[in-house]
C-alpha cells in the first residue's frame, strides 16, 4: 500500500482513460490520492457532441466535469493549479516546478503519476511530465518517490520499451467508466459508453488494463 499518491496532469480528462482504475484501486485501499490538474483545458476544441457549450462557458463546464470525475473515482483532494491550457511548455520553469515541488514537499508522496516526457503526444503532456521529472530528480535519491509514467505516442515502445507495470483494473471499471462519462464535453464515447453498443465484457477488455512505465533516474 502506498503512503500517498500524487497525480500531476495538465488537463481535465487526462485522468479518465489511463489511470482512473488505478486511482480508484488506491482509494479503495485507503491510500490518500491528490490530483493536481494544471489547467482547465479551456482551449479544448470539443464543445460537446452535439455542441452544448462555447469558448466562454467551456472552462466552467470542464471544471465541473473534473470535479464529477474525481467524485466518481473517489478522489477527495483535487488541486486546480490555474495554469493556462496549451501554454505549459512556455511557463517559467521556476514557477511551474515551484508549484509541483511545493506539493511534493507538502504531501511527501510515495508514488507520483504523470506523463512520460516526449512520449505523450500533446505538448502540454510532455511539458508537464518533464517538469515533474525535474522536480523529483532534484531530490536526494533516498527521498525520491517512485514515478509511474503514462505513454501512448506512436512507436513509444521502440524507444522506452514495454510497460513494466501492468495493472488489472477490471474490479474498478465502474468507477473508470463513470470518470470517462463525466467529461461529456470532450468525448462522444461518454455518450456511447452508456449505450448497448458496449457489452460489459467489451468494456472490461477495452478499459480493464492500465499500463505504466517506471521512470529510471
Amino acid at each position: 500500500m502506498e503512503r500517498h499518491v500524487l497525480v500531476v496532469f495538465p488537463h481535465p480528462d487526462d485522468e479518465a482513460f489511463g489511470v482512473a482504475g488505478t486511482l480508484a484501486k488506491h482509494v479503495s485501499e485507503g491510500t490518500p490520492v491528490t490530483y493536481a490538474c494544471l489547467t482547465l483545458g479551456e482551449m479544448g476544441r470539443n464543445m460537446g457532441f452535439p455542441p452544448f457549450t462555447n469558448r466562454v462557458s467551456l472552462p466552467a463546464i470542464r471544471k465541473r466535469e473534473l470535479e464529477d470525475s474525481c467524485r466518481a473515482i473517489g478522489i477527495k483532494d483535487l488541486r486546480m493549479l490555474g495554469f493556462h491550457d496549451k501554454t505549459i511548455e512556455f511557463e517559467e520553469p521556476e514557477v511551474l516546478e515551484g508549484r509541483i515541488a511545493a506539493l511534493v514537499e507538502e504531501l511527501k508522496p510515495s508514488l507520483v503519476i504523470t506523463f512520460y516526457p516526449g512520449y505523450a503526444v500533446h505538448p502540454d503532456h510532455d511539458a508537464c511530465g518533464a517538469a515533474v521529472i525535474r522536480v523529483i530528480g532534484r531530490l536526494p535519491e533516498e527521498q525520491r518517490p517512485t514515478v509511474h509514467c503514462v505513454a501512448f505516442a506512436n512507436n513509444h515502445e521502440q524507444a522506452i520499451g514495454k510497460a513494466d507495470v501492468i495493472r488489472d483494473v477490471t474490479p474498478f471499471v465502474k468507477q473508470k467508466m463513470a470518470s470517462i462519462k463525466s467529461h461529456r464535453s470532450q468525448f462522444q464515447a461518454a455518450e456511447l459508453l452508456g449505450s448497448k453498443e458496449f457489452t460489459n465484457s467489451e468494456i472490461k477488455k477495452r478499459f480493464g488494463t492500465e499500463r505504466f512505465w517506471t521512470y529510471r533516474f
